[in-house]
């Protein structure tokens, strides 16, 4: 790896971390040794790239710095076509329209050189039948998630019963062959996954979530760490 694009993959490692990260840790990713890092971290620093920490510790890069945009690697380029090719294929028609869009915009701007890796990518997704069968548009759910508002949702169970709920939506996630919401449910009052295809109705409700930002988005990481310890103790 030419020295430059090492000194930018170093600035993109930390740029992708809120944490310190650890020389040892960058050393690792590079393929080279802390020795390197540190004389690497030290001529960004005299170059006022505005990097924080030290030896032993980590590094973290100060909030505000600024490099010219799409200048991408062929791997993040095709990393970026895999993943808007997924996601046409496994989400509702706004978004997989979206993904596509930013393939092409992406197209649009990258130097000549890269082009030919989006138009004739290395990698592809296999194409499948098995998406959700849905009666609802998910982009409510998606609406409620951004604004911080409660979901009423009318869910049929897996057994059939049909129930009310008024939910927080915490984040909608996606698999090949379902879509869960997870939410908090005020019913009964825990953390609860939905599935999109067993809901009859998803409606954003006026009133908001009356918790500051990210705070639910917290609280479920709490739980989904002491789910995630429960099932490793019962092993």
């Amino acid at each position: 790896m030419r020295r430059a694009d090492r000194l930018f993959q170093l600035i993109q490692i930390l740029r992708r971390n809120s944490r310190p990260v650890t020389a040892a840790a960058i050393a690792q990713e590079l393929e080279v040794s802390k020795r390197t890092v540190y004389r690497d971290v030290a001529d960004l620093m005299g170059q006022r790239v505005p990097i924080s920490g030290e030896a032993g510790f980590g590094y973290m890069l100060q909030p505000g710095f600024d490099m010219p945009p799409l200048m991408f690697t062929p791997d993040e380029v095709e990393s970026i076509v895999l993943g808007a090719q997924w996601v046409a294929l496994h989400s509702d028609a706004v978004i997989a329209n979206a993904a596509r869009d930013v393939v092409s915009k992406i197209a649009a701007v990258v130097p000549e050189t890269l082009r030919p890796f989006i138009a004739e990518p290395s990698m592809g997704i296999r194409s499948t039948r098995s998406t959700p069968n849905e009666s609802i548009d998910v982009a409510p759910i998606r609406q409620a998630i951004r604004e911080g508002r409660k979901l009423q949702l009318e869910y049929r169970s897996e057994a059939g019963e049909i129930t009310i709920r008024t939910v927080w939506p915490v984040i909608l996630g996606y698999s090949e062959t379902s879509r869960l919401l997870v939410a908090w449910c005020e019913l009964r009052q825990d953390f609860r996954h939905f599935r999109t295809d067993r809901m009859l109705a998803a409606d954003v409700c006026p009133g908001a979530i009356a918790l500051r930002d990210g705070e639910l988005r917290r609280r479920w990481h709490t739980w989904r760490e002491n789910q995630l310890a429960l099932h490793s103790h019962a092993r």
